[in-house]
């Protein structure tokens, strides 16, 4: 990828200053020898982000030495798993809800389809546990249950010999999905009752899982499986598992009896021939607690979407528990892929990490260094970063035009992401034609794990305008790296982030915060944070300390997770 930068465009370059920054010793923490450090070009063979990194040697989250009193069984039934069947952010919450029990003294297991696309060098000690026989449409399926370890936490992969769960991907299959689900639900609670595992939860995720409930209540409870409680997290109400009743019926269950107002009849299709059913509203239902991933985001649904009926009816079982983030995953003071590391204590690195990505992308001028000395960057441009799936939720348009706007104002911005949607790619690949051979604007079309890490250590800001967000970990992430959060006010954006201009919340405020999903609104926001940036060069270190310092880990959410449990 090869960019270029016009000599008489300096109103957004680096201005490199005459003062230096002596890197800190090597061996601590934050330090590096910054003369080693071999700076990158966009004319190098190798992108920056592709080099050889080291490998981790950190472990898992090490959280908080709480233990609780009273260990509880959890399993949780999911159709991803981070990093081996990730999709999007419900992988990573089930992996650090899953860590954070355990480390809590909990015994928990995951039960996740044996998709045929997951690497199998990522799980330790995989065994076959269990060769057994699952229900679906009329016949026994054999059936066979494996036992492993990944990123710490024990795994049960189920197995079925049909074609379900296999292809390249984890979903998208040449198999009927719904279906292949509904019959993932019916295994894992029949692998529950022929091994006699009487787990005190059973915690299920999204519309994939949302028949659970249903088959434990009306079969398996009346069983041997007398124990479990069900607990469904929504991570997103945009999706409803739509299923026909004939479909359900495949389960074993009478879909005909779940197509009434009460029970699992989407109530979008009533009065329609055929009225259909939706596997999250029976979820909904049948759940003994329902969790979504922010308080504000719960008041949203209440509110808005044909859902909100029903959960006005199961109000009184309904919780609003932010996600939390991975705190070793993402720690700028351990983080391999950062050319120099820093801390909240010693934050000094964050300078050369903006360097260091300016440099490799052609949005700063190719400065001379000498030894362990880097020029000491007076941050004329403020560089935004907005790491996204460039999907309609996440504000297209307010995304297009912050690119504007910010070239208006002087400044840089990056975009890091990719669109499932042809003409939004097309619409993007357009703007990056247009901006990527300047110097203020890179928009990289792709996903990349390492660069997303530079990034987050390089923005200065990282700007998160979502439509709506159920809980959001971008504006999390980049607290955690010293970027100020620029946020429309939305799910749990609203939660985590407060605007430093609203005195009544002065206490908590850390970033700048957007009601409208108008322009307007947008650059009124930008345009405040620039001024805080430029203006008020001390108030605005104290906000990046401020956000660095907040905790956003797992063990915060699990406590409440945990209360939650011990309430059914």
């Amino acid at each position: 990828m090869h960019f270029h930068t016009s000599q008489n465009s300096q109103s957004c370059l680096l201005a490199s200053s005459v003062a230096v920054l002596q890197a800190e010793k090597r061996g601590s923490s934050t330090g590096v020898g910054v003369g080693e450090l071999i700076w990158p070009s966009p004319s190098d063979g190798t992108p920056f982000w592709k080099k050889d990194f080291p490998s981790s040697g950190v472990s898992p989250e090490v959280f908080a030495d709480v233990k609780d009193s009273d260990p509880k069984h959890i399993i949780h039934v999911t159709a991803e798993m981070a990093p081996i069947a990730k999709v999007g952010g419900l992988g990573d919450v089930v992996t650090g809800l899953a860590r954070a029990c355990l480390s809590r003294g909990h015994t928990v297991d995951i039960m996740l389809p044996f998709y045929e696309c997951i690497q199998k060098q990522h799980i330790k000690d995989l065994t076959v546990i269990t060769k057994y026989n699952s229900y679906h449409d009329g016949n026994w399926v054999p059936t066979t249950a494996y036992r492993g370890v990944v990123s710490g936490i024990p795994v049960i992969f189920i197995e079925p010999s049909n074609l379900f769960f296999k292809g390249q991907y984890v979903y998208g299959g040449s198999y009927n999905e719904l279906e292949a689900y509904l019959f993932f639900s019916r295994a894992c609670l029949e692998w529950m009752q022929v091994t006699s595992t009487q787990p005190d939860i059973i915690h299920v995720h999204e519309w994939q899982t949302g028949a659970l409930p249903l088959l434990y209540w009306d079969i398996y409870h009346h069983l041997s499986l007398k124990k479990p409680r069900i607990v469904l997290t929504i991570h997103n109400m945009e999706h409803y598992g739509e299923c026909s009743k004939e479909q359900l019926s495949k389960s074993g269950l009478e879909g005909s009896v779940y197509a009434s107002i009460d029970k699992a009849v989407d109530d979008r299709t009533i009065g329609h021939n055929p009225e259909r059913l939706s596997l999250l509203k029976g979820g909904i239902v049948y759940s003994n607690a329902v969790v979504t991933v922010s308080p504000t985001y719960l008041k949203e649904t209440l509110c808005t979407g044909w859902l909100a009926s029903t959960l006005v009816r199961n109000r009184d079982k309904y919780f609003g528990i932010l996600n939390g983030i991975d705190i070793t995953m993402w720690n700028p003071a351990t983080d391999i892929f950062l050319p120099v590391k820093f801390n909240d204590q010693k934050p000094e690195g964050k300078k050369f990490c903006k360097y260091y990505v300016q440099r490799g992308l052609g949005l700063a001028s190719e400065g001379t260094q000498d030894g362990n000395h880097v020029p000491d960057i007076t941050y004329k441009a403020p560089l935004v970063v907005c790491i996204t799936r460039l999907v309609p939720q996440k504000g297209l348009h307010l995304i297009s035009h912050a690119i504007k706007h910010i070239e208006e104002l002087g400044g840089q911005m990056v975009i890091l992401g990719k669109a499932s949607d042809v003409r939004v790619q097309t619409e993007f690949e357009g703007l990056a034609k247009l901006h990527n051979q300047g110097p203020c604007i890179r928009i990289l079309l792709m996903f990349s794990d390492e660069l997303s890490h530079m990034l987050y250590a390089a923005a200065d800001m990282v700007l998160v305008p979502s439509i709506y967000e159920p809980c959001g970990l971008t504006q999390m992430i980049g607290m955690r790296y010293g970027a100020v959060p620029v946020v429309r006010k939305t799910g749990g954006l609203a939660d985590t982030v407060f605007d430093m201009d609203d005195q009544s919340n002065h206490n908590k405020a850390n970033g700048f915060v957007f009601e409208g999903i108008d322009e307007g609104s947008l650059n009124c926001a930008l345009d405040r944070a620039f001024t805080y940036f430029r203006e008020k060069p001390d108030e605005w270190n104290g906000i990046i300390k401020k956000v660095m310092e907040v905790d956003n880990s797992w063990n915060n959410t699990a406590g409440k997770y945990v209360e939650l449990y011990h309430s059914i």
